[in-house]
C-alpha cells in the first residue's frame, strides 16, 4: 500500500478527476448532433472525442478553446454534417458550465487540510479561472497547458510543475483520471501516480485516449483518496 502520509504537495488533474467532464462533454454534443439527425452511443462518442481531442493537441500547440472548436468541426467532417459557427463555439462555451463531482468539494477541504494542493490541467488559464469557484479551494498552484504551451502527457507541464513546487519527486503525489495523461508521464519522472478510475460509459479511459500502465494507487472516486489518507494518518500515530 502506498504510503500517502510521506507527501506534502498532491497535484490535480482537473476535468475528469474533479470536474464531471463526460457529463459537460454530453451536455454539448448530445444537442448538437440531434440537430444534425446524427446518433452515437456513449461508449463512441466519447472514443471519438478522445481521438478528436488528442489529434488537435499533437499538432503545433493552439489554446484549449481552440482545440474543443477543432473536436466539433472534426464531428462534423466525421459524421457527415456542417455545423455553424455558433455550434463550433458551443463545446468551449459550455465549459464553465461543467460541475464539479459531488465528492470533489469536501474531498479537496480535507486534503488541503495536511497537503499543499495543485493542479496540473490541459486548459487554458481563463478557462479554468471559470471553473476554479466550483472547487471550493484555493490551490497553491496551478499549471496550465497554456503556460506550458503543450499538453499533457508532454513532460514540460510537469516540469513547470516540479520549479514550482520546489519538493523532491518523493514528495509529491499526482492525481489524475487517465492513465494515459496523468499516471505515465508523472511515473516517468519519478513521482507517485494515484488513478482515479471514477464510472464511465467507457470503462478504463472515458474520454482520453485509452493506455496500459500500472498506478501506484487506484482508488474510485477522491472521496476514496480521502478515506485512505485517514487511514494513514491513523497508523502512522498508533
Amino acid at each position: 500500500m502506498l504510503d500517502l502520509s510521506r507527501f506534502s504537495v498532491l497535484s490535480f488533474d482537473c476535468y475528469g478527476t474533479m470536474i464531471d467532464w463526460e457529463a459537460g462533454i454530453f451536455s454539448a454534443l448530445r444537442p448538437l448532433l440531434a440537430a444534425h439527425n446524427k446518433r452515437v452511443n456513449d461508449v463512441t462518442l466519447l472514443k471519438m472525442y478522445s481521438e478528436l481531442e488528442l489529434e488537435a493537441e499533437q499538432k503545433k500547440y493552439i489554446s484549449y478553446r481552440e482545440v474543443l472548436k477543432s473536436v466539433v468541426r472534426r464531428f462534423g467532417e466525421r459524421l457527415g454534417f456542417d455545423p455553424s459557427e455558433a455550434e463550433v463555439s458551443s463545446l468551449p462555451e459550455s465549459l464553465a458550465s461543467w460541475q464539479a463531482f459531488p465528492d470533489t468539494v469536501a474531498a479537496l477541504r480535507e486534503l488541503k487540510t495536511r497537503y499543499q494542493l495543485a493542479v496540473i490541467s490541459n486548459i487554458d488559464d481563463d478557462l479554468f479561472t471559470c471553473t476554479a469557484p466550483r472547487l471550493g479551494v484555493k490551490f497553491n498552484h496551478v499549471i496550465t497547458a497554456q503556460q506550458a504551451l503543450c499538453y499533457k502527457p508532454c513532460k514540460m507541464i510537469f516540469q513547470i510543475a516540479r520549479e514550482r513546487f520546489g519538493v523532491a519527486p518523493e514528495k509529491w503525489l499526482h492525481v489524475g483520471q487517465s492513465i494515459y495523461h496523468d499516471v505515465i508521464p508523472a511515473q516517468a519522472m519519478g513521482i507517485a501516480a494515484v488513478w482515479v478510475n471514477r464510472p464511465s460509459p467507457r470503462e478504463g479511459a472515458g474520454a482520453t485516449k485509452a493506455a496500459a500502465g500500472k498506478p501506484d494507487l487506484e482508488v474510485a472516486s477522491l472521496k476514496e483518496l480521502v478515506e485512505l489518507v485517514s487511514s494513514s494518518a491513523g497508523s502512522r500515530t498508533d
